[in-house]
């Protein structure tokens, strides 16, 4: 049964409350521009999945402080910095429902903008002498960075197998969740074996993340995003390579040939999708979903019983039960 990010925020109102302020004045600057553009970002804020596993983490191995709440902001800043610059990569000029920072005010302010909240990030945790936050986030950037180039260099060759698919999406969507719970956790405890363990623990729940991301693109109409839309970014993703992987070569031939030239063609692309479909590669990704959610939980089931973890094991059930 599907949990609801309001059950799954319950023992944590109050320091989500404070943490939209704690936000909001991380990124105040004295350039009336920029202000304009950071109002604009903080109205349009999504589900906060990130910030939540870090007050989660940090109440699973102790307390909620003031350190907390400077690693929800220094998490926050970071994502909403990718989002922006990943808009401006994939040249997108929507994000959830809304403009884009640079379909208003275009790239150029849009990567500016980018840097000045990646900056505010690790300037909150330098000021605060919080050197091991900086630590994780500058960790959780550079896997960051490597897991998108990777995608990227695969994508002009369509060279992909399995173990780089797992390479590129560890970096690119897992590294920033195992970042979100071990900064949690940093601010609770200075136990580094338990930092460590929180930090397996989100990367375990950001791979299902992803993978159930990527079954969105063979979804139903009326998902989070238009179905085909890696096909169209010549993205190869684990319903696709398991495809490749358990076809006749004259097939993969043809499909790669077809992602390569007709990527455009929204038949061509349909055509993709039925034999991804007829070939298993959901149904196999889906169990592969599902053995990353089973670690997740049995990674968790090591800490004490308390509101935090009940809130996470249905947070980690949100994250493969959600509808986009």
């Amino acid at each position: 049964m599907s949990n609801t990010l309001n059950e799954i925020k319950s023992p944590i109102l109050e320091e989500l409350k404070y943490f939209e302020k704690h936000f909001r004045d991380s990124m105040q600057s004295s350039v009336p521009l920029l202000d304009k553009i950071t109002y604009y970002i903080v109205k349009r804020k999504g589900k906060q999945i990130r910030p939540i596993f870090v007050f989660l983490a940090s109440k699973l191995c102790g307390d909620v402080n003031s350190k907390t709440h400077i690693a929800a902001s220094l998490i926050e800043l970071l994502h909403t910095a990718t989002l922006v610059h990943d808009d401006v990569v994939d040249d997108s000029f929507q994000r959830r429902g809304f403009f884009s920072i640079n379909a208003l005010w275009k790239n150029k302010i849009a990567v500016l903008v980018g840097d000045f909240m990646l900056s505010s990030g690790f300037l909150l945790a330098l000021d605060n002498d919080h050197f091991d936050l900086l630590k994780i986030i500058s960790k959780a950037v550079k896997n960051m960075s490597e897991g998108e180039l990777l995608q990227i260099e695969k994508a002009r060759k369509l060279d992909i197998d399995e173990n780089i698919y797992y390479e590129i999406i560890k970096g690119k969507t897992a590294s920033l969740m195992a970042a979100s719970c071990m900064a949690g956790a940093a601010s609770s405890t200075d136990d580094i074996a338990i930092q460590k363990k929180m930090w397996e623990l989100g990367e375990t729940i950001g791979m299902a993340f992803q993978i159930k991301d990527d079954l969105f693109d063979y979804g139903d109409d009326g998902i989070g995003k238009p179905r085909g839309i890696d096909i169209k970014e010549k993205k190869m993703t684990l319903p696709l390579i398991y495809t490749l992987n358990n076809i006749s070569s004259k097939e993969k031939k043809q499909i790669i040939n077809t992602i390569k030239r007709h990527s455009e063609d929204s038949n061509k692309v349909k055509e993709i999708i039925s034999i991804v479909k007829q070939s298993g590669g959901i149904e196999y990704t889906e169990k592969v979903m599902q053995k990353y959610y089973t670690k997740a939980l049995t990674l968790l089931d090591d800490f004490p019983e308390s509101d935090a973890k009940q809130s996470l094991k249905k947070l980690i059930d949100f994250v493969i039960t959600r509808k986009k």
